[in-house]
């Protein structure tokens, strides 16, 4: 996969992450929160249902090629999204404050980024010594 085709789906999961973790801005504050933090307000079913794009962001990650250590790191954001989420009241002042699914995103962003083919340079481009 080429790195034009890696940066649109990056810009996917953006925006899904965005929706799950910062879709609304709490007024008069800097707070955002997104569906997550909405589903899992639904008693059994919403956490469940939450965890849904989570698995699809690490999915996408292992599409991707990013290492094992960095799919762990996301499982255990997901993890603990999901364990902490599911605490009545607590788990829903978690999600607002933890974000998982930006996390994860930015694991895969920080994967990419450190991965993308460097432009080799052009024999005029080539600087003095």
């Amino acid at each position: 996969m080429d790195h034009t085709q890696n940066t649109r789906r990056l810009a996917r999961l953006d925006t899904l992450a965005t929706r799950m973790d910062s879709l609304f801005r709490v007024p008069g504050t800097r707070i955002t929160v997104g569906l997550d933090s909405i589903i899992g307000l639904v008693p059994g079913i919403g956490d469940a249902l939450a965890l849904v794009p989570a698995l699809y962001i690490i999915g996408e990650g292992h599409r991707l090629g990013v290492p094992t250590r960095t799919k762990l790191r996301m499982g255990a954001n997901t993890a603990l999204d999901t364990i902490i989420g599911s605490i009545p009241l607590i788990g829903d002042l978690f999600d607002v404050g933890f974000k998982g699914n930006l996390r994860n995103v930015a694991l895969l962003r920080d994967h990419l980024d450190r991965n993308a083919p460097t432009p080799v340079a052009s024999v005029g481009d080539e600087t003095p010594s």
